[in-house]
């Protein structure tokens, strides 16, 4: 009897989640690293494809050109990936669902030009024009939203018909000037070229950073300590800390060798980490997923899938128009090629170089982020190597070819090895 309750008192103590002893196999640094291998044979590849594309990139850029890993041209890097960046956010969060915006270059340039005539020809304010400009996004992604939830026209259809539109409707509010200058004196000009963090704002916002990371690490143990599973390493959580820590450090302190953070590159990767959490630590993320993955099953467990289109598409396009009017102030002007394929191509692209499934269900705000970096850095290196952009093209489509063969590929060992 004794020993029946000294085995009892013993299984209590082991997680709900690890009781199975093909999970407790997988515990310690051992199992854990048997464990990422096996993930790896069954198709889950994450983020680690596009990583290895951005060492390789820079390896082959740095050899045919020293200059690409200066500060300098980092510096440069991150500034003008930023403003693409947030249009591919939203790309993101629509292709978590099996869907597609192809208009989100037209939209971007329409909003934007929305807030420069508005500027330039009424009189208004920045701010007041700038939140026109931002709604003038979220009522194209509503009008989607109704399209396709209450009408059901394909997402194909009714954002290539937004294409045209509203690259017509930009032309038309541009009128007979053809290009609208931003004024000298405008905070948007300043913020999107000349605003940049000082030493000391830097340092003490990646002390933040990692702060917050250790908070929320801290939090998800004792959640899933009271929930009766198995928490995450403190060891490994301070760790990864101590790594986040040097590693933006040291970035920090080269890129500060010329002009540091740029406020763009900040702004844009607070909005990766908002989305980010807001996809791994809410109701509406999982549901999000949920969608995306199976629409009907999602709609059987009561999931409202009318919602999560709706906030999806608003979204989408209204990160469209805020990367538009952070691009007109990058340029210091909305003229009547602002917004036009290049921009729309380079931010679908980026999502799903960055590893954002065309199917729908698999992906991560990260995949804005990592996808226009290797798309800026492969324009930066091809730039100073003096290569036509002929040439950008073209790599450009190979890479995106070969990410879409990558996802095809690891998920099809996914579904032969029963992970979906």
């Amino acid at each position: 009897m004794s020993h029946m309750v000294k085995g009892d008192a013993t299984a209590s103590t082991i997680a709900a989640d690890a009781a199975d002893e093909r999970l407790i196999s997988s515990q310690g640094l051992a199992g854990a690293a048997t464990a990422f291998l096996g993930r790896l044979r069954g198709g889950e590849l994450g983020m680690i494809p596009v990583i290895v594309g951005l060492v390789v990139i820079a390896i082959v850029f740095q050899i045919n050109e020293p200059t690409f890993l200066s500060s300098r041209n980092l510096v440069s890097i991150t500034q003008f990936a930023a403003p693409v960046g947030v249009i591919s956010l939203g790309i993101v969060l629509v292709l978590l669902l099996g869907e597609i915006d192809l208009s989100v270059g037209s939209v971007s340039g329409f909003a934007a030009a929305s807030m420069a005539v508005l500027i330039d020809s009424r009189g208004w304010g920045l701010l007041p024009a700038l939140v026109v400009g931002i709604l003038v996004g979220t009522a194209v992604g509503l009008l989607y939203s109704f399209l396709y939830t209450k009408i059901g026209v394909p997402s194909f259809v009714f954002s290539l018909a937004g294409l045209l539109a509203f690259q017509g409707a930009l032309l038309y509010v541009l009128g007979d000037k053809g290009t609208v200058v931003l004024p000298q004196d405008s905070a948007l000009r300043s913020f999107a070229r000349d605003k940049f963090l000082t030493d000391t704002q830097a340092y003490v916002l990646l002390v933040v950073i990692v702060a917050v990371y250790v908070a929320v690490s801290l939090l998800t143990i004792n959640r899933r300590r009271a929930a009766g599973l198995t928490p995450p390493s403190l060891t490994a959580v301070l760790v990864k800390a101590g790594l986040l820590l040097v590693g933006l450090g040291y970035l920090t302190y080269y890129l500060g060798i010329d002009r540091g953070w740029s406020y763009l590159p900040v702004l844009f990767a607070a909005l990766v980490v908002t989305m980010d959490l807001a996809l791994r630590r809410t109701r509406w993320g999982r549901h999000v997923f949920a969608v995306g993955g199976n629409e009907e099953a999602a709609r059987r467990s009561g999931i409202n899938v009318r919602g999560i289109y709706v906030s999806v598409f608003a979204l989408c396009s209204t990160f469209a128009a805020l990367g538009g009017i952070l691009i007109a102030g990058q340029l210091t002007s909305v003229s009547q090629s602002s917004g036009t394929t290049d921009t729309n191509l380079t931010a679908i692209a980026a999502a799903v170089i960055g590893g954002t499934s065309l199917f729908g269900g698999r992906g991560s705000a990260w995949a804005a982020l990592l996808g226009i970096l290797v798309l800026q850095s492969i324009q930066s290196g091809l730039n100073l190597m003096n290569v036509d952009s002929s040439v950008r093209f073209m790599v450009t489509g190979l890479v995106l070819l070969l990410a879409v063969a990558i996802d095809s590929v690891s998920r099809k060992a996914r579904s032969s090895s029963g992970r979906g």
